[in-house]
């Protein structure tokens, strides 16, 4: 008995899928592994041809045959779900004491080990599996590392992009922001329209109370255009004191007047700071584009500027439309000069 017992030690540490079997063709006893395949269902005394179906060879019908294919590759399934395949090699005991069946996992390794949280200690020191186990674990961890990297390397691009076309001032899209919005919607052949927004007398903020005021009273301005377009709007500073805005599909008259005028009523309110008062206020001018008219991205800004300075010079604070007669004034000018 004593015997019996420290073989059945020695299986358990070097053979954990082991079965031992009676020369009736019962279970005597199943390594602990095995045995947790079927945690509930104890097998000790089940007739092992009734727990388990034989794949190949087939045509076993008993102890006395199953004993016949000593040596042999045996391929094995658990006759209910999860019908988990194995495969095992039997050897018999001295005699005709019965046998001993080891098994291990087909090919559904990964799935078992998944299917019952089976752990390196589940398996032989010795066994092929643990080594697998490791480099399952160590490509996970890989892929997770990679995984995390691309994340990264992907933030970082996206950051990169933003910072790339925005102001950091003013949080706004930047010049290079603008030129590519535009020439995507050129490309595109949409109905827009495009704003030059001026600010006036900003100059003399700089010169009186500094650029750090300055730089406040444009990020108060940059706030100011954000509120009173909409999401899907584009508002760019493209120098000093300039700014432009890209009305996607928007061409109503009314509507974009109506736009410039309470921008340029609220760059009219006092600015405060730190105890003094900012004063400013904005020119706006305004060109449409129509599919199929022929103007490109500099012709467009030329004529939102023609407009601009329209405005400018009927007394600043205003907001013009483009059109060629401003045009042609405005070329007028620029030969008298």
């Amino acid at each position: 008995m004593t015997a019996t017992h420290d073989l059945l030690k020695i299986l358990d540490t070097l053979c954990p899928m082991y079965v031992l079997l009676g020369d009736s063709g019962h279970i005597r006893q199943v390594g602990p592994t095995l045995q947790k395949l079927r945690p509930d269902q104890p097998m000790q005394g089940q007739r092992f041809l009734e727990l388990f179906e034989l794949n190949r060879p087939r045509c076993v019908e008993g102890m006395s045959c199953l004993l016949k294919r000593a040596g042999a590759k045996l391929h094995l399934s658990f006759r209910d779900d999860p019908r988990t395949a194995l495969k095992g090699v039997l050897v018999p005991l001295p005699g005709n004491q019965g046998a001993i069946v080891n098994l291990s996992f087909g090919i559904s390794v990964l799935d078992a080990v998944r299917d019952y949280a089976l752990t390196s200690a589940d398996f032989s020191a010795t066994d092929l599996t643990i080594e697998l186990l490791y480099l399952v674990e160590a490509k996970s961890a890989a892929m997770e590392a990679s995984r995390m990297l691309n994340l990264r390397l992907q933030g970082a691009m996206i950051a990169a992009e933003e910072q790339a076309f925005t102001d950091t001032l003013t949080g706004l899209k930047n010049r290079r922001a603008m030129d590519h919005i535009l020439g995507r919607l050129l490309d595109r052949a949409s109905r827009f329209s495009l704003m030059h927004i001026d600010l006036d007398f900003f100059k003399s903020v700089n010169d009186t109370y500094g650029h750090a005021a300055g730089d406040f009273v444009l990020q108060h301005v940059a706030h100011v255009m954000v509120e009173e377009t909409r999401s899907s709007d584009t508002v760019a500073r493209v120098g000093g004191d300039e700014f432009v805005l890209i009305f996607d599909g928007l061409q109503d008259a009314d509507i974009l007047d109506r736009i410039a005028r309470r921008i340029i009523a609220r760059l009219e309110e006092p600015i405060r700071y730190n105890g003094e008062i900012c004063r400013i206020s904005a020119s706006v001018g305004t060109t449409l584009f129509e599919p199929g008219s022929g103007a490109d991205a500099a012709r467009l800004l030329h004529e939102a500027d023609v407009a601009l300075y329209a405005a400018k010079n009927a007394g600043r604070a205003q907001h013009f439309f483009f059109d060629a007669s401003l045009d042609a004034e405005d070329m007028d000018q620029k030969e008298a000069g």
